[in-house]
């Protein structure tokens, strides 16, 4: 039976260090960090994952706005907002919270932040260094799963990981974390056979959304499952993109849905609001 991964016991020790990195930062420098988050209209989830973002600011110690232009801004007025988020130097950390409404195109949004500044790790110039092995913001997600990965003592040198998922938020960066540790990575997506190359991974990371898409007899006894994946069946439940109970009875570490990889993501967030306003300081 596989060991679960407690992401929220290992993203409250993360927050817990950026805290005490936060005390040492006010004590020496004066400098507390800054993080501005833009959530333009009333999408639910949306303000859900906000406001779990402001409460973890606040634990840290950070200073936090949340800016909430309304569902009609347009594009332009939107980009003005950016630009004195990247001129504040109160702000160190800027997240735009997605999806965002139709009329407004999220790459040029995106692209508009300050790279120094993208909390998320999604600007092209964070996702370009990352993939020449260059410093640079990590986006959130797969950055927690590696810190989930170390924490359980998993070194993916020599191993075979599976990427389920080629998005640029998670399945692209999380290849190429993986990769600079020296694992042998696939990439996974709707044209692979799917069942045959999860049978043969080592490490498994699942990101496409689709309700249990990965059966559990198809996984590597002895493997580690991380399953990104949140997902509402008709019947209220909330489950992964891993078919859990049958995956955990073969596994030997799997990451719980909810309370895996959710808590991560913010607690990275927070890491990487951290690490911008420190960078300040060189």
């Amino acid at each position: 039976m596989a060991q679960l991964m407690d992401g929220k016991a290992v993203a409250a020790r993360v927050r817990a260090e950026v805290k005490a990195a936060v005390d040492r930062l006010q004590r020496e420098h004066g400098l507390t960090p800054g993080l501005a988050v833009v959530r333009v209209g009333e999408d639910p989830a949306s303000k859900v994952y906000v406001n779990g973002k402001k409460k973890a600011a606040e634990e840290v110690g950070f200073n936090s706005w949340e800016l909430h232009p309304a569902e009609d801004i347009t594009q332009d007025a939107l980009l003005k907002l950016i630009h004195q988020l990247n001129e504040d130097p109160a702000v160190h950390g800027i997240l735009v919270q997605l999806p965002l409404p139709r009329h407004i195109d999220p790459d040029v949004i995106i692209s508009a932040v300050k790279p120094e500044k993208d909390a998320d790790g999604f600007h092209p110039l964070n996702a370009g260094n990352l993939l020449l092995g260059r410093p640079a913001t990590r986006a959130c997600t797969p950055f927690g799963v590696m810190r989930l990965l170390e924490e359980i003592g998993c070194e993916p040198a020599g191993k075979r990981a599976v990427v389920v998922g080629r998005s640029n938020i998670v399945g692209k960066p999380m290849a190429l974390m993986l990769l600079q540790k020296n694992a042998t990575v696939t990439i996974c997506h709707s044209k692979s056979d799917l069942r045959r190359e999860v049978e043969g991974a080592d490490i498994l990371v699942v990101a496409v959304g689709v309700a249990e898409l990965v059966k559990g007899a198809w996984i590597k006894p002895g493997a580690v499952v991380i399953d990104v994946g949140m997902n509402r069946k008709p019947d209220g439940k909330l489950v992964g993109d891993v078919e859990f109970a049958p995956a955990a009875e073969r596994a030997a570490y799997i990451t719980p849905v909810p309370g895996g990889v959710g808590p991560m993501t913010i607690a990275m967030l927070m890491r990487n609001t951290l690490e911008a306003a420190e960078r300040t300081l060189r």
